[in-house]
């Protein structure tokens, strides 16, 4: 196809995208986030804009509340269009149109819900400077970069691999030197990687025989996707990318050493995306039965193999970037930070109520929470990875994510986003749907705690003024009008087409097809 018709085609799917009342709303939420994540919350001491806010009033207590308000709203709106989008109309929209617009005001919104973004670009400035990350945090090197990086993180090793850090030196080379462009820089490989995951995941889910229009709402249009991945600018959002690049690969007959080749590097910047390589070889020759011994054999040997050609790619990544394998002693930094995590809350807990001072309890469980996640990722991988690879890999890494003594949004992310995948053509489950609400309003309060205590009573009111209107408008609005009372998240199929700025259909698949329609 030609490039001015590719350019033609793309402009006309965020035209049309535009001209849904739904879309606008979530393009004002993220709008609204991107104005309220100017208080102390967001921006580090030496960030440039405080003279400026400074100077027009806003870095006092009444700015802080302001962008608590705004904050709070935006994230609320964005939720609210996600849910607008789940009954479908319009099934000729885009999605990457939808996911494009929404993301527009974070390409200039400081780092999201999270301080990780000046992490990785003091870690890159480690680099340029003959520094490993490795050895230490960016304390290691006095100057602008450690002052922007998080007291939490300053004077801890990186626990990332090799390939982020390196892909972090580069961004960060090209910034001039400059801390805070330096940080927006890494929302480059973020914004491509999403970009990638909103195309492929439908074609993943039409080659698999999932249902394409769950994996459009809930994967593709996810608001955590939108706003860990592409605000947070996570390194999270690289590895998925890959992961699911390798994923797509592997749906291809034999193709699946390629894709082994595709998760090694996803493993070489967040080490997690390993596990993937296992059920690579499964997306095309699954295994009926464990009671088939010689292709029972054959499939175990598949896998092991598309586990040593990813474990091969990662140690030659490792060798190629100089820096050693000094991650495995850092693995357990995200975890010396307070969170949310099972393991987190239970262990602190216990070691409040026995022994105070110590910390035996503490580290007691969080053991136990890995022993645990251990047997679930086995149980998992034997009981489903022969014939449902991608919920056995799916289930896994959302095992792992409650295992671990470090708990967020965007970790949950890893497992959340295959999870339309893992079901076939069942619906996503309401209990994922009502953990990102969940997460959501979680990092909503947490701004609030973050800019003082009139800032959190203000975050406190407006949660609750919008869960009693997402009850009244889900429960009683939407059943009288007939597009909310199903159990589904999806219309049913008889159901004719109508127009209603509120209201989109996200059910096109990548190609522009609607679901169910065989490809060529």
């Amino acid at each position: 196809m030609p490039a001015d018709s590719r350019h033609t085609r793309a402009w006309g799917a965020v035209r049309t995208a535009w001209g849904v009342m739904a879309v606008r709303v979530g393009l004002l939420g993220t709008a609204l986030i991107t104005i309220g994540s100017l208080t102390p919350a967001y921006l580090p001491q030496a960030s440039p804009l405080w003279p400026i806010l400074r100077s027009v009033g806003l870095a006092g207590e009444g700015g802080r509340v302001l962008g608590t308000v705004l904050t709070v709203c935006g994230v609320f709106l964005l939720v609210d269009a996600w849910f607008r989008l789940r009954h479908g109309r319009y099934a000729h929209l885009q999605p990457l149109a939808v996911v494009g617009l929404w993301c527009l005001p974070f390409l200039i919104a400081p780092p999201i819900f999270s301080h990780d973004m000046y992490s990785y670009a003091a870690q890159g400035w480690m680099v340029h400077l003959g520094q490993n990350p490795y050895d230490g945090g960016p304390g290691l090197v006095p100057g602008a970069f450690a002052d922007y990086a998080p007291w939490a993180w300053r004077y801890t090793p990186a626990p990332y691999g090799p390939l982020a850090i390196q892909i972090a030196r580069v961004l960060t080379e090209l910034s001039g030197g400059v801390p805070w462009v330096a940080a927006l820089l890494m929302r480059l490989p973020a914004i491509a990687a999403v970009a990638g995951v909103v195309w492929l995941l439908p074609r993943l889910g039409r080659a698999i025989g999932a249902d394409v229009r769950q994996i459009t709402w809930f994967a593709c249009l996810n608001p955590l996707l939108v706003i860990d991945y592409v605000g947070g600018g996570h390194n999270d959002a690289w590895m998925m990318g890959l992961v699911v690049v390798g994923l797509w690969l592997a749906t291809r007959p034999r193709w699946w050493p390629l894709a082994a080749v595709v998760i090694g590097l996803a493993a070489s910047i967040k080490q997690p995306a390993i596990l993937g390589a296992l059920f690579l070889p499964l997306l095309t020759v699954p295994l009926a039965s464990w009671r088939e011994p010689r292709r029972a054999v054959a499939a175990v040997g598949r896998s092991l193999l598309a586990l040593a050609i990813a474990v091969g790619t990662f140690l030659a990544v490792s060798w190629a970037a100089g820096l050693g394998f000094g991650w495995i002693r850092a693995v357990g930094v995200p975890g010396t930070s307070p969170s949310i995590s099972p393991a987190y809350l239970l262990g602190t807990a216990l070691q409040w109520l026995v022994d105070p001072g110590g910390t035996g309890w503490f580290t007691w469980t969080g053991r136990v929470f890995l022993a645990a996640g251990a047997v679930f990722v086995a149980y998992c991988t034997v009981r489903y990875g022969p014939r449902r690879p991608l919920k056995a890999l799916s289930w896994s890494w959302l095992g792992t994510a409650l295992a671990v003594s470090a708990l967020h949004s965007w970790y949950l992310l890893w497992g959340g986003l295959l999870l339309p995948l893992a079901g076939g053509r069942r619906r996503v489950p309401w209990a994922a749907i009502l953990v990102v609400i969940l997460m959501l309003c979680y990092a909503a309060l947490s701004v609030g705690g973050r800019n003082g205590l009139w800032a959190v009573v203000a975050a406190v009111v407006a949660l609750l003024a919008w869960l009693a209107h997402l009850v009244i408008y889900h429960r009683f609005w939407a059943r009288r009008h007939r597009f909310g009372a199903s159990s589904s998240l999806d219309p049913a199929p008889s159901a004719a087409p109508q127009r209603d700025d509120g209201d989109l259909r996200v059910g096109a698949d990548a190609d522009g097809r609607s679901p169910g329609t065989n490809p060529a």
